[in-house]
């Protein structure tokens, strides 16, 4: 499968139209739960573009969008670090850091090593010295967390992103970061 990776730093209408397809097969068996709807994601997607460092990476195989990740910069006061359960380490914020903030591959494309080489595009050519990301610690039986273990985050914090989701593991990653 030859995947062919493109970058955008602003949701474009094509860019955004292959991103909700992607999310809506990649997504769909948790489609009837609130915070997956596809309504959810756009509210969660608008905001994060709208904000500041905003990139998205999407993957096509021929003209079939099969993967993406995207995210952008947050700051010191940024609501992003308010949500989390404990308190963080004094300065931990002071710099700025690229929050991965979805990542997703169709099925076929899974275990292909599409994801990371989609991760690794978004992260590359960042200022930020560090990534950050929040993972369903159940998802995929805890596969999902040691996959992104194994491309460097730790675990710092948890966070519950709204009412209606799971507990989510904050994870960090320093270095090689842009």
């Amino acid at each position: 499968m030859a995947v062919e990776l493109h970058r955008f730093t602003v949701l474009a209408p094509r860019a955004r139209r292959s991103l909700l397809e992607a999310y809506a097969d990649v997504r769909a068996p948790l489609l009837h739960e609130p915070n997956y709807r596809v309504a959810a994601f756009v509210e969660r997607l608008d905001l994060h573009a709208a904000g500041p460092g905003f990139a998205l990476v999407l993957g096509y195989d021929g003209g079939t969008p099969v993967g993406y990740a995207y995210g952008n910069t947050v700051g010191p006061g940024d609501p992003y670090w308010r949500r989390l359960a404990g308190p963080l380490p004094d300065g931990f914020t002071d710099d700025p850091v690229l929050a991965v903030r979805e990542i997703g591959v169709r099925a076929p494309w899974r275990g292909t090593g599409v994801a990371r080489r989609i991760h690794d595009a978004l992260l590359d050519g960042r200022a930020e010295g560090r990534a950050a990301l929040m993972v369903n610690p159940l998802a995929g039986g805890g596969k999902v967390q040691r996959l992104y273990e194994g491309w460097g985050y730790r675990p710092f914090d948890s966070q519950r992103a709204s009412e209606v989701s799971p507990e989510l593991v904050a994870m960090i990653r320093s270095g090689s970061v842009g």
